[in-house]
Protein backbone atom coordinates (compact mmCIF):
# COMPACT_ATOMS: atom_id res chain seq x y z
CA UNK A 1 0.00 0.00 0.00
CA UNK A 2 1.45 3.46 -0.90
CA UNK A 3 2.21 5.95 1.76
CA UNK A 4 0.71 9.84 1.13
CA UNK A 5 1.60 12.55 3.87
CA UNK A 6 -0.70 15.37 4.08
CA UNK A 7 0.15 18.37 5.70
CA UNK A 8 -2.11 21.29 6.09
CA UNK A 9 -3.21 24.03 9.24
CA UNK A 10 -6.57 23.74 8.34
CA UNK A 11 -7.71 20.78 10.52
CA UNK A 12 -11.39 20.45 8.14
CA UNK A 13 -9.71 20.37 5.10
CA UNK A 14 -7.09 18.26 6.27
CA UNK A 15 -9.29 15.92 7.91
CA UNK A 16 -11.27 15.61 4.81
CA UNK A 17 -8.18 15.22 2.31
CA UNK A 18 -7.06 12.29 4.62
CA UNK A 19 -10.67 10.42 4.06
CA UNK A 20 -10.20 10.74 0.49
CA UNK A 21 -7.04 9.59 0.17
CA UNK A 22 -7.79 6.50 2.68
CA UNK A 23 -11.06 5.71 0.37
CA UNK A 24 -9.00 5.85 -2.76
CA UNK A 25 -7.08 2.87 -0.73
CA UNK A 26 -4.03 4.69 0.63
CA UNK A 27 -1.60 4.71 3.44
CA UNK A 28 -2.32 8.32 5.01
CA UNK A 29 -0.36 10.10 8.16
CA UNK A 30 -1.37 13.89 8.29
CA UNK A 31 0.35 16.83 9.75
CA UNK A 32 -0.81 20.40 10.64
CA UNK A 33 2.14 22.41 10.28
CA UNK A 34 5.33 22.87 8.65
CA UNK A 35 7.58 21.74 11.50
CA UNK A 36 5.31 18.53 11.87
CA UNK A 37 5.74 17.69 8.06
CA UNK A 38 9.32 18.31 7.65
CA UNK A 39 9.92 15.93 10.42
CA UNK A 40 7.35 13.24 9.60
CA UNK A 41 8.31 13.84 5.66
CA UNK A 42 12.22 12.95 6.28
CA UNK A 43 11.35 10.18 8.92
CA UNK A 44 8.39 8.23 7.50
CA UNK A 45 9.22 6.54 3.96
CA UNK A 46 6.45 8.73 1.88
CA UNK A 47 5.63 7.49 -1.66
CA UNK A 48 4.17 10.93 -1.83
CA UNK A 49 3.83 14.43 0.17
CA UNK A 50 0.68 16.66 -0.46
CA UNK A 51 1.29 19.85 1.31
CA UNK A 52 -0.18 23.31 0.77
CA UNK A 53 2.20 26.20 0.41
CA UNK A 54 0.84 27.99 3.55
CA UNK A 55 0.69 26.92 6.63
CA UNK A 56 -0.43 29.81 8.72
CA UNK A 57 3.63 30.43 10.43
CA UNK A 58 4.98 28.10 8.66
CA UNK A 59 5.81 27.60 4.97
CA UNK A 60 5.12 24.61 2.44
CA UNK A 61 8.39 25.25 0.55
CA UNK A 62 10.12 24.09 3.89
CA UNK A 63 8.85 20.52 3.55
CA UNK A 64 8.71 20.53 -0.25
CA UNK A 65 12.86 20.61 0.81
CA UNK A 66 13.08 18.28 3.51
CA UNK A 67 11.38 16.18 1.53
CA UNK A 68 13.29 16.38 -1.30
CA UNK A 69 16.31 15.77 0.35
CA UNK A 70 16.29 13.04 1.81
CA UNK A 71 17.53 9.95 -0.63
CA UNK A 72 15.07 8.15 -2.50
CA UNK A 73 12.61 11.40 -1.99
CA UNK A 74 9.03 11.18 -1.98
CA UNK A 75 7.26 12.96 -4.73
CA UNK A 76 5.72 15.92 -3.66
CA UNK A 77 2.44 17.60 -5.06
CA UNK A 78 1.65 21.63 -3.55
CA UNK A 79 -1.96 22.62 -3.16
CA UNK A 80 -2.09 26.41 -3.84
CA UNK A 81 -4.74 28.71 -3.58
CA UNK A 82 -6.32 30.73 -6.57
CA UNK A 83 -4.43 33.56 -7.96
CA UNK A 84 -1.36 32.02 -6.28
CA UNK A 85 0.00 30.41 -9.32
CA UNK A 86 3.13 31.82 -9.49
CA UNK A 87 4.16 30.38 -5.89
CA UNK A 88 3.31 26.95 -7.38
CA UNK A 89 5.43 27.49 -10.48
CA UNK A 90 8.25 28.21 -8.18
CA UNK A 91 7.56 24.92 -6.21
CA UNK A 92 7.67 23.05 -9.24
CA UNK A 93 11.46 24.89 -9.85
CA UNK A 94 12.30 23.59 -6.54
CA UNK A 95 11.72 19.51 -7.09
CA UNK A 96 7.92 19.76 -6.88
CA UNK A 97 5.97 17.09 -9.36
CA UNK A 98 2.84 19.03 -9.54
CA UNK A 99 0.35 21.71 -8.18
CA UNK A 100 -3.41 21.76 -7.55
CA UNK A 101 -5.26 24.60 -7.17
CA UNK A 102 -8.12 25.21 -4.46
CA UNK A 103 -10.75 24.27 -4.88
CA UNK A 104 -10.50 20.85 -6.44
CA UNK A 105 -12.34 17.52 -6.46
CA UNK A 106 -11.63 14.29 -5.28
CA UNK A 107 -11.48 12.63 -9.20
CA UNK A 108 -8.82 15.90 -9.79
CA UNK A 109 -6.57 14.84 -6.10
CA UNK A 110 -6.82 11.32 -6.76
CA UNK A 111 -5.61 11.11 -10.19
CA UNK A 112 -2.71 13.84 -9.78
CA UNK A 113 -1.38 11.27 -6.90
CA UNK A 114 -1.44 8.02 -9.15
CA UNK A 115 0.72 9.99 -11.74
CA UNK A 116 2.88 11.08 -9.08
CA UNK A 117 3.38 7.12 -8.01
CA UNK A 118 3.74 5.87 -11.60
CA UNK A 119 6.58 8.57 -11.79
CA UNK A 120 7.98 7.16 -8.96
CA UNK A 121 7.55 3.49 -10.08
CA UNK A 122 9.20 4.13 -13.37
CA UNK A 123 12.10 6.23 -11.90
CA UNK A 124 12.45 2.59 -9.61
CA UNK A 125 12.70 0.44 -12.27
CA UNK A 126 15.27 2.67 -14.40
CA UNK A 127 17.14 3.14 -11.16
CA UNK A 128 16.68 -0.98 -10.80
CA UNK A 129 17.99 -1.36 -14.21
CA UNK A 130 20.85 0.81 -14.07
CA UNK A 131 21.80 -1.04 -10.84
CA UNK A 132 21.58 -4.07 -12.72
CA UNK A 133 23.76 -3.31 -15.51
CA UNK A 134 26.52 -1.52 -12.93
CA UNK A 135 26.31 -4.43 -11.07
CA UNK A 136 26.80 -6.90 -13.86
CA UNK A 137 29.63 -5.22 -15.76
CA UNK A 138 31.43 -4.02 -12.20
CA UNK A 139 30.63 -0.41 -12.80
CA UNK A 140 29.26 0.01 -9.65
CA UNK A 141 31.66 3.21 -8.55
CA UNK A 142 32.73 4.27 -12.02
CA UNK A 143 30.63 7.17 -11.54
CA UNK A 144 30.51 9.79 -14.87
CA UNK A 145 28.43 10.32 -18.17
CA UNK A 146 31.16 12.02 -20.57
CA UNK A 147 31.48 10.70 -23.78
CA UNK A 148 35.17 9.97 -22.80
CA UNK A 149 33.68 7.15 -19.79
CA UNK A 150 30.81 5.80 -21.85
CA UNK A 151 33.70 4.65 -24.60
CA UNK A 152 35.78 3.70 -22.27
CA UNK A 153 33.24 1.48 -20.57
CA UNK A 154 31.84 0.09 -23.88
CA UNK A 155 35.60 -1.06 -24.62
CA UNK A 156 35.87 -2.96 -21.33
CA UNK A 157 32.33 -4.55 -21.85
CA UNK A 158 33.98 -6.15 -24.95
CA UNK A 159 37.43 -7.11 -23.48
CA UNK A 160 36.34 -8.39 -19.91
CA UNK A 161 34.89 -11.71 -21.26
CA UNK A 162 38.49 -12.11 -22.63
CA UNK A 163 41.36 -13.45 -21.38
CA UNK A 164 43.44 -10.92 -22.94
CA UNK A 165 45.85 -9.29 -20.50
CA UNK A 166 45.46 -5.80 -20.31
CA UNK A 167 47.39 -2.43 -20.17
CA UNK A 168 45.54 0.16 -18.08
CA UNK A 169 47.04 4.08 -18.47
CA UNK A 170 46.54 7.17 -17.12
CA UNK A 171 47.26 9.77 -14.73
CA UNK A 172 47.46 8.93 -10.79
CA UNK A 173 44.01 9.24 -9.79
CA UNK A 174 42.03 8.49 -13.02
CA UNK A 175 40.78 5.36 -11.42
CA UNK A 176 43.17 2.63 -13.08
CA UNK A 177 42.11 0.33 -10.14
CA UNK A 178 38.18 0.37 -10.26
CA UNK A 179 38.41 -0.37 -14.38
CA UNK A 180 40.37 -3.49 -13.71
CA UNK A 181 37.85 -4.44 -10.98
CA UNK A 182 35.25 -3.97 -13.04
CA UNK A 183 36.98 -6.11 -15.84
CA UNK A 184 37.62 -8.83 -13.54
CA UNK A 185 33.59 -8.71 -11.98
CA UNK A 186 32.59 -9.21 -15.60
CA UNK A 187 34.74 -11.44 -16.98
CA UNK A 188 34.27 -15.43 -16.26
CA UNK A 189 36.63 -15.06 -13.87
CA UNK A 190 34.44 -13.29 -11.74
CA UNK A 191 33.70 -16.12 -8.60
CA UNK A 192 37.43 -16.39 -8.31
CA UNK A 193 39.93 -13.93 -6.29
CA UNK A 194 40.94 -10.74 -8.06
CA UNK A 195 44.58 -9.66 -6.19
CA UNK A 196 45.83 -6.55 -6.70
CA UNK A 197 49.68 -5.27 -5.61
CA UNK A 198 51.15 -2.14 -6.29
CA UNK A 199 54.85 -2.60 -7.53
CA UNK A 200 55.91 0.69 -6.40
CA UNK A 201 55.38 -0.39 -2.73
CA UNK A 202 57.12 -3.53 -2.37
CA UNK A 203 60.88 -3.66 -2.94
CA UNK A 204 62.12 -5.49 -5.88
CA UNK A 205 63.54 -8.75 -3.51
CA UNK A 206 60.30 -8.79 -1.49
CA UNK A 207 57.93 -8.31 -4.65
CA UNK A 208 59.53 -11.75 -6.18
CA UNK A 209 59.14 -13.47 -2.87
CA UNK A 210 55.71 -12.44 -2.23
CA UNK A 211 54.29 -12.99 -6.13
CA UNK A 212 56.03 -16.27 -6.44
CA UNK A 213 56.78 -17.65 -3.11
CA UNK A 214 59.45 -19.14 -1.44
CA UNK A 215 60.95 -22.91 -0.63
CA UNK A 216 62.26 -23.55 2.94
CA UNK A 217 65.63 -21.52 3.90
CA UNK A 218 65.43 -19.73 0.28
CA UNK A 219 66.56 -16.79 1.75
CA UNK A 220 67.60 -15.89 5.83
CA UNK A 221 64.47 -15.96 7.89
CA UNK A 222 62.55 -18.11 5.48
CA UNK A 223 61.49 -20.83 7.91
CA UNK A 224 58.83 -22.57 6.37
CA UNK A 225 57.90 -22.75 2.37
CA UNK A 226 55.26 -20.20 1.31
CA UNK A 227 52.46 -19.96 -1.15
CA UNK A 228 53.09 -17.02 -3.35
CA UNK A 229 50.08 -14.31 -4.36
CA UNK A 230 50.44 -15.56 -7.96
CA UNK A 231 48.79 -19.19 -6.86
CA UNK A 232 46.86 -17.41 -4.61
CA UNK A 233 45.23 -15.84 -7.84
CA UNK A 234 45.09 -19.31 -9.54
CA UNK A 235 42.15 -19.00 -11.66
CA UNK A 236 41.41 -15.64 -10.77
CA UNK A 237 42.69 -12.32 -11.83
CA UNK A 238 46.22 -10.53 -10.61
CA UNK A 239 46.93 -6.58 -10.77
CA UNK A 240 49.93 -4.89 -11.23
CA UNK A 241 49.52 -1.27 -10.41
CA UNK A 242 52.43 0.96 -11.12
CA UNK A 243 54.22 -1.92 -13.42
CA UNK A 244 56.88 0.65 -14.58
CA UNK A 245 58.28 1.06 -11.58
CA UNK A 246 59.73 -2.63 -11.63
CA UNK A 247 63.03 -3.62 -12.37
CA UNK A 248 64.09 -5.29 -15.52
CA UNK A 249 65.09 -8.55 -13.56
CA UNK A 250 61.48 -8.85 -12.40
CA UNK A 251 59.99 -8.30 -15.39
CA UNK A 252 61.93 -11.00 -17.04
CA UNK A 253 60.23 -13.29 -14.83
CA UNK A 254 57.26 -11.75 -14.97
CA UNK A 255 57.20 -12.55 -18.66
CA UNK A 256 57.96 -15.88 -18.27
CA UNK A 257 55.11 -16.52 -15.90
CA UNK A 258 52.62 -14.89 -18.34
CA UNK A 259 54.69 -16.94 -21.54
CA UNK A 260 54.45 -20.23 -19.75
CA UNK A 261 51.32 -20.21 -17.44
CA UNK A 262 53.70 -21.03 -15.11
CA UNK A 263 56.04 -19.97 -11.58
CA UNK A 264 58.62 -21.12 -10.02
CA UNK A 265 59.03 -20.59 -6.39
CA UNK A 266 62.12 -18.73 -4.78
CA UNK A 267 64.98 -21.58 -3.96
CA UNK A 268 63.31 -24.15 -6.19
CA UNK A 269 63.40 -25.82 -9.10
CA UNK A 270 59.94 -27.53 -9.73
CA UNK A 271 57.94 -24.92 -12.00
CA UNK A 272 54.01 -24.47 -10.90
CA UNK A 273 50.92 -24.39 -13.55
CA UNK A 274 49.25 -20.97 -12.53
CA UNK A 275 46.06 -20.05 -14.67
CA UNK A 276 45.67 -16.08 -13.85
CA UNK A 277 44.97 -13.35 -16.05
CA UNK A 278 47.26 -10.23 -15.44
CA UNK A 279 45.94 -6.67 -15.83
CA UNK A 280 48.56 -3.84 -15.54
CA UNK A 281 48.48 -0.10 -14.89
CA UNK A 282 50.90 2.80 -15.16
CA UNK A 283 50.98 6.11 -15.15
CA UNK A 284 54.03 6.41 -17.13
CA UNK A 285 55.10 6.37 -20.47
CA UNK A 286 55.88 2.53 -20.96
CA UNK A 287 57.07 3.20 -24.86
CA UNK A 288 59.05 5.66 -23.95
CA UNK A 289 60.78 3.30 -20.93
CA UNK A 290 60.98 0.79 -23.38
CA UNK A 291 63.30 3.44 -25.49
CA UNK A 292 65.68 4.16 -22.46
CA UNK A 293 66.03 0.20 -21.66
CA UNK A 294 63.96 0.77 -18.36
CA UNK A 295 61.38 -1.63 -19.29
CA UNK A 296 61.13 -4.50 -21.44
CA UNK A 297 60.03 -4.24 -25.41
CA UNK A 298 58.25 -7.75 -25.23
CA UNK A 299 56.89 -7.44 -21.73
CA UNK A 300 55.25 -4.67 -23.10
CA UNK A 301 53.76 -5.93 -25.91
CA UNK A 302 52.70 -8.94 -23.97
CA UNK A 303 50.69 -6.89 -21.43
CA UNK A 304 49.29 -4.14 -24.41
CA UNK A 305 46.86 -6.99 -25.84
CA UNK A 306 44.28 -4.54 -25.01
CA UNK A 307 45.28 -1.21 -23.90
CA UNK A 308 43.03 0.90 -22.44
CA UNK A 309 43.42 4.89 -21.61
CA UNK A 310 41.96 6.68 -18.50
CA UNK A 311 41.77 10.75 -19.54
CA UNK A 312 42.07 12.73 -16.72
CA UNK A 313 39.31 14.71 -14.88
CA UNK A 314 40.38 17.65 -16.41
CA UNK A 315 39.45 16.45 -19.53
CA UNK A 316 35.84 15.33 -18.57
CA UNK A 317 34.50 18.20 -16.69
CA UNK A 318 30.33 16.94 -17.28
CA UNK A 319 31.47 14.25 -15.00
CA UNK A 320 32.68 16.63 -11.98
CA UNK A 321 29.18 17.10 -10.72
CA UNK A 322 28.11 13.59 -10.47
CA UNK A 323 31.53 12.46 -9.31
CA UNK A 324 30.76 15.54 -6.22
CA UNK A 325 27.41 14.60 -6.09
CA UNK A 326 28.60 10.69 -5.39
CA UNK A 327 31.31 11.62 -3.08
CA UNK A 328 29.04 13.79 -1.09
CA UNK A 329 26.19 10.99 -0.38
CA UNK A 330 28.90 8.59 -0.02
CA UNK A 331 30.56 11.05 2.95
CA UNK A 332 27.43 12.01 4.70
CA UNK A 333 26.49 8.16 5.16
CA UNK A 334 30.02 7.41 6.41
CA UNK A 335 29.93 10.76 9.03
CA UNK A 336 26.34 10.70 9.90
CA UNK A 337 26.28 14.37 8.33
CA UNK A 338 24.00 16.44 6.54
CA UNK A 339 26.13 18.16 4.25
CA UNK A 340 25.18 19.70 0.78
CA UNK A 341 27.32 22.01 -1.91
CA UNK A 342 26.04 25.48 -1.44
CA UNK A 343 25.86 28.49 -3.95
CA UNK A 344 28.72 28.48 -6.50
CA UNK A 345 30.63 25.43 -5.49
CA UNK A 346 29.64 23.82 -8.27
CA UNK A 347 30.82 26.04 -10.56
CA UNK A 348 34.25 25.97 -8.83
CA UNK A 349 34.45 22.43 -8.93
CA UNK A 350 33.86 22.51 -12.82
CA UNK A 351 36.97 25.59 -13.30
CA UNK A 352 39.13 23.65 -10.77
CA UNK A 353 42.17 21.37 -12.61
CA UNK A 354 42.89 18.30 -10.37
CA UNK A 355 46.24 17.42 -10.46
CA UNK A 356 45.26 14.41 -8.78
CA UNK A 357 42.26 13.80 -10.70
CA UNK A 358 38.93 12.21 -8.85
CA UNK A 359 41.09 10.75 -6.02
CA UNK A 360 41.51 14.71 -5.70
CA UNK A 361 37.91 15.46 -5.66
CA UNK A 362 37.18 12.97 -3.65
CA UNK A 363 39.94 14.21 -0.42
CA UNK A 364 38.52 17.33 -1.19
CA UNK A 365 35.03 16.43 -0.61
CA UNK A 366 36.03 14.32 2.56
CA UNK A 367 37.60 16.84 3.97
CA UNK A 368 34.61 19.33 3.68
CA UNK A 369 31.85 17.31 4.64
CA UNK A 370 34.55 16.27 8.07
CA UNK A 371 35.93 19.58 8.88
CA UNK A 372 32.77 21.86 8.00
CA UNK A 373 29.82 19.43 9.51
CA UNK A 374 26.09 19.89 8.30
CA UNK A 375 24.80 22.53 5.71
CA UNK A 376 26.07 23.90 2.96
CA UNK A 377 29.41 23.86 2.00
CA UNK A 378 30.92 26.52 0.93
CA UNK A 379 33.71 27.24 -2.12
CA UNK A 380 36.07 28.01 0.00
CA UNK A 381 35.20 24.81 2.45
CA UNK A 382 35.66 22.64 -0.98
CA UNK A 383 38.37 23.89 -3.17
CA UNK A 384 41.71 24.58 -2.49
CA UNK A 385 43.10 27.65 -3.24
CA UNK A 386 45.31 27.63 -6.44
CA UNK A 387 48.94 29.07 -6.31
CA UNK A 388 48.86 32.36 -7.12
CA UNK A 389 45.45 32.26 -6.81
CA UNK A 390 43.43 35.95 -5.68
CA UNK A 391 40.95 35.36 -2.48
CA UNK A 392 40.74 36.76 0.53
CA UNK A 393 41.60 35.04 3.36
CA UNK A 394 39.85 33.95 6.37
CA UNK A 395 40.05 35.95 9.39
CA UNK A 396 42.46 34.14 10.76
CA UNK A 397 44.78 34.67 7.91
CA UNK A 398 45.07 30.90 7.29
CA UNK A 399 42.64 29.16 4.62
CA UNK A 400 40.91 25.46 5.14
CA UNK A 401 43.59 23.90 2.70
CA UNK A 402 46.25 25.63 4.32
CA UNK A 403 45.54 24.07 7.91
CA UNK A 404 44.65 20.92 6.80
CA UNK A 405 48.10 20.20 4.77
CA UNK A 406 49.72 21.43 8.36
CA UNK A 407 47.87 19.29 10.45
CA UNK A 408 48.75 16.19 8.10
CA UNK A 409 52.25 17.24 7.72
CA UNK A 410 52.62 17.83 11.61
CA UNK A 411 50.96 13.86 11.73
CA UNK A 412 52.75 12.20 9.16
CA UNK A 413 56.16 14.11 10.95
CA UNK A 414 55.19 12.42 14.12
CA UNK A 415 54.43 8.68 12.79
CA UNK A 416 58.23 9.13 11.40
CA UNK A 417 59.97 9.92 14.51
CA UNK A 418 57.65 7.36 16.16
CA UNK A 419 58.69 5.05 13.75
CA UNK A 420 62.79 6.12 13.32
CA UNK A 421 62.08 7.15 9.87
CA UNK A 422 60.84 3.75 9.22
CA UNK A 423 58.31 4.61 5.62
CA UNK A 424 56.71 1.45 5.87
CA UNK A 425 56.01 1.55 9.56
CA UNK A 426 54.94 5.02 9.34
CA UNK A 427 52.35 4.10 6.79
CA UNK A 428 51.03 0.89 9.11
CA UNK A 429 50.90 3.75 12.22
CA UNK A 430 49.17 6.00 10.41
CA UNK A 431 46.73 3.37 8.31
CA UNK A 432 47.57 3.66 4.90
CA UNK A 433 49.71 2.20 2.37
CA UNK A 434 53.59 3.28 1.54
CA UNK A 435 52.75 4.36 -1.89
CA UNK A 436 49.40 6.75 -0.34
CA UNK A 437 52.43 8.21 2.47
CA UNK A 438 55.08 8.95 -0.43
CA UNK A 439 52.81 10.78 -2.55
CA UNK A 440 51.56 13.04 0.88
CA UNK A 441 55.46 13.40 1.80
CA UNK A 442 56.11 14.21 -1.55
CA UNK A 443 53.27 16.67 -1.54
CA UNK A 444 53.90 18.38 1.40
CA UNK A 445 57.88 18.56 0.53
CA UNK A 446 58.30 16.33 3.89
CA UNK A 447 62.02 15.11 3.53
CA UNK A 448 62.80 12.72 6.96
CA UNK A 449 66.78 11.55 7.04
Amino acid sequence: MSKVLVVDDQRNLRATLVMMLRGAGYDVDEAGDADEGCDLATKGAYDVVLTDLRLGPGDGMRVLRAAREIPGPPEVIVMTAFGTIESAVEAMRDGAFDYVEKPFGERELVVKVEKALEKRRLEGQVQAFASEFKERYGFANVVGRSQALRDLLARVVKIAPTDATVLITGESGTGKELVAKAIHASSRRADRPFIPVNCAAISDTLLESELFGHARGAFTGAASARKGMFEEADGGTFFFDEISETTPAFQAKLLRALQEGEIRRLGENRPILVDVRVIAATNQDLLAAVADKRFRQDLYYRLAVARLHLPPLRERREDIAQLAAFFLDKYNRKMGRRARLGDGVLEALGAYDYPGNVRELENMIEQAVALSGDGPLSVDDVVPTAPGAERTPPASGRSLAHAVDEAERATILGALRDTDGSRERAAEVLGISPTTLWRKMTRLAISFD
